[in-house]
């Protein structure tokens, strides 16, 4: 793993967090969780909230998406070329099949006559 990939792990694992932090402090129409914590939303952040938060949400998410796009893209094709040669060397050597051995199945007994 280069050091890119692993900044780019943790960038997003912040924006995850940061973004379930966010989403649950949102008031809803129906109370929901952003209303157990007493509107702590709009008290901390105004009698705008709504929209402002709304917003921060909807940038954070396309960022956290996009971030973990990049990285998909990155490790799929850094992946894809490790196995691409481990299948090459795999399938360069000869693969030995051993038959399996035959056993006869046990006879089967007859019931005792009376």
């Amino acid at each position: 793993m280069t050091a890119w990939t692993v900044m780019l792990y943790g960038l997003v694992i912040v924006l995850a967090l940061f973004l379930i932090g966010l989403i649950l402090i949102q008031p809803s129409k129906s109370g929901g969780l952003g209303g157990t914590f007493g509107g702590v939303g709009e008290s901390v952040f105004g009698a705008e909230a709504g929209s402002r938060l709304t917003k921060l949400t909807v940038y954070m998410t396309s960022a956290f998406f996009l971030l973990a796009l990049l990285l998909a893209v990155i490790v799929g094709g850094t992946w894809s070329k490790q196995s691409k040669s481990r299948l090459e060397k795999e399938l360069a050597t000869p693969v030995a099949v051993e038959a399996a051995a035959s056993v006869p199945a046990p006879a089967a007994e007859k019931p005792a006559a009376k």
